[in-house]
């Protein structure tokens, strides 16, 4: 077993003490660098780069050569899950992922199979594998799915969506049909995330993008219900370490006290819930991670500066020493200058010791 050479990530995550803030970024692999985007031309397309190996490590590790991070986070998709399960994703330039068949009826949640992660993804486990070995005990890895109603609103609508016709339409009018995919996509991921934790993954992250698109009720029947099932059927240690578990609701903040009783050790938080507050709300009971809003990369050094000192500020006023880990609050965008991550992550760093040293 090797030894982990930085695990302030995970401790902070597990609220041990810490000496620095430890800090990455969701979807640090991205187009935003050239590097990726010339490894993603060598691969032929999105796909192809998810399902080699050794293409998806060389991704995953080019942000940690750039940057100091603390983690480094699998390059695949939320989607590989539905796709394994017979949907047939692709990506039409311009327009984001499809599907070429559609969870709609009861006879199609019927229909779907049950999922085996470590035959029908091997190329994901691979993948994992091969990062944890690459990576030498660098920084730990981070496992992710996406939460069962995220993935439903792709898989019922055929894509992406702003309005989610179908799926709402599926949840008010005939609830017991979205209940019974829930369910079946509650099992899935808890299958695809063990497998990942066994294959090496060390911490997991389950992302809820849409559940912010939900109502109060409706956020805990359809979403939070099956986040904490799922995180009720984990493998939570291994190699003698605990397996921390992150639940990320975008536009999930209101429910902060909701979140708490999935059982999770750190909840994320997007840009527009003061880091403040939520401390105060989560009392200790788990860690936070977020919060700054992604378009602060667009600004000067002394903008993004200002910006990322004003969240440590915000994440400490409560005087807890440890319990937070650094991160925008969604992902990183493509239009992003490579140079401005760095001011964000060495700005974490250094000024958080003002809180911490």
């Amino acid at each position: 077993m090797t030894t982990l050479k930085n695990d302030r990530f995970l401790r902070a995550l597990l609220r041990e003490p810490v000496d620095t803030t430890p800090v990455w970024m969701m979807r640090q692999a991205g187009r935003y660098l050239p590097e990726y985007r010339e490894t993603r031309g060598q691969a032929g397309d999105f796909l192809s780069l998810c399902k080699n190996a050794e293409f998806a490590c060389e991704v995953t590790l080019q942000p940690l050569r750039r940057y100091e991070l603390d983690a480094a986070i699998l390059f695949s998709d939320i989607l590989t899950v539905p796709d394994a399960l017979g949907l047939g994703l692709y990506f039409e330039t311009g327009e984001g992922p499809k599907f070429h068949k559609t969870v709609r009826t009861e006879q199609d949640v019927a229909n779907l199979p049950k999922l085996n992660a470590k035959s029908d993804l091997a190329y994901v486990m691979n993948a994992v594998s091969t990062i944890r070995s690459a990576l030498n005990g660098q920084v730990p890895l981070i496992g992710f799915s996406g939460s069962p109603w995220t993935l439903a609103t792709y898989m019922v609508e055929g894509g992406s969506s702003k309005e989610f016709r179908f799926l709402k339409q599926m949840m008010y009018a005939q609830p017991e049909v979205l209940h019974a995919l829930l369910n079946h996509l509650a099992d899935s991921v808890i299958d695809y995330l063990n497998a990942q934790i066994d294959a090496g993954a060390q911490a997991i992250q389950i992302f809820d993008s849409w559940g912010g698109a939900l109502a109060h009720r409706e956020y805990v029947e359809f979403s939070m219900n099956y986040m904490t099932k799922i995180i009720a059927g984990l493998q939570r240690e291994k190699d003698g370490r605990r397996i921390p578990i992150i639940v990320f609701t975008k536009g999930g903040g209101q429910w902060l006290e909701t979140i708490l009783t999935t059982g999770a050790d750190a909840v994320g938080l997007d840009w527009t819930t003061p880091l403040y507050t939520a401390r105060d709300v989560v009392a200790g009971r788990a860690a936070l991670q977020g919060n700054l809003d992604p378009a602060v990369l667009y600004g000067s050094a002394a903008s993004i500066e200002k910006a990322v000192k004003a969240m440590l500020d915000d994440a400490y006023a409560n005087g807890e020493k440890t319990g937070y880990v650094a991160n925008l609050g969604h992902g990183i965008t493509q239009w992003v200058d490579p140079a401005q991550p760095k001011i964000f992550v060495d700005t974490v760093h250094e000024y958080s010791h003002k809180y911490l040293g």
